[in-house]
């Protein structure tokens, strides 16, 4: 891509960052500012959360507040928004088959964090991995507080998104933009 090319593209997303465009290289800086502002708003509730209420209290960001940002995302960009694991804790956030194969593969020790290509005849999909850190550990971790678990096996009685380590793929955040953009 050519310097004017990519700062107009850089220009267009900052001043019209929800407007999905045609150019695969547009959509592909749009899918990774959309992750950014996923991540930025997700960790900020959860830290509110943490230091409100401790840790039980940030487990109703991840079930309440994570869909809802998802939700409002996908409506400012007009692409579908969400977040998926191998691992589920919530069952709505089931992996479709062509997510699933991209989570094996970011499974795998040379992976590349992030997928993008083209779907159908102007549609684009594109996920990024979830990367576990530190404190994602308090809930996602192998040594969780009894208190932690009790929460945990009420609000999510399938949850299977325990016993990570820093630095384990947890999930991958998915944009799909539909086709015709």
């Amino acid at each position: 891509m050519s310097t004017r090319r990519w700062t107009a593209a850089v220009l267009l997303i900052l001043f019209f960052p929800c407007v999905p465009f045609a150019d695969d290289d547009a959509l592909l800086a749009s899918s990774r500012e959309i992750v950014a502002r996923f991540t930025l708003q997700l960790q900020a509730a959860l830290q509110d959360a943490m230091a409100t209420g401790g840790p039980t209290n940030a487990i109703g960001v991840c079930k309440d507040s994570a869909p809802d940002i998802a939700a409002n995302l996908s409506r400012e960009s007009g692409a579908q928004v969400s977040r998926t694991s191998l691992k589920l804790r919530n069952p709505a956030n089931a992996p479709q088959d062509w997510q699933m194969a991209v989570l094996k593969d970011f499974e795998l020790p040379a992976a590349s964090p992030e997928y993008f290509e083209q779907s159908g005849k102007n549609g684009f999909r594109y996920m990024k991995t979830i990367v576990t850190g530190p404190l994602c550990l308090t809930c996602h971790g192998t040594d969780l507080s009894e208190s932690i678990q009790a929460e945990l096996d009420q609000a999510y009685p399938n949850d299977r998104a325990r016993g990570y380590r820093v630095g384990d793929v947890r999930g991958a955040f998915s944009i799909v933009w539909p086709d015709g953009v």
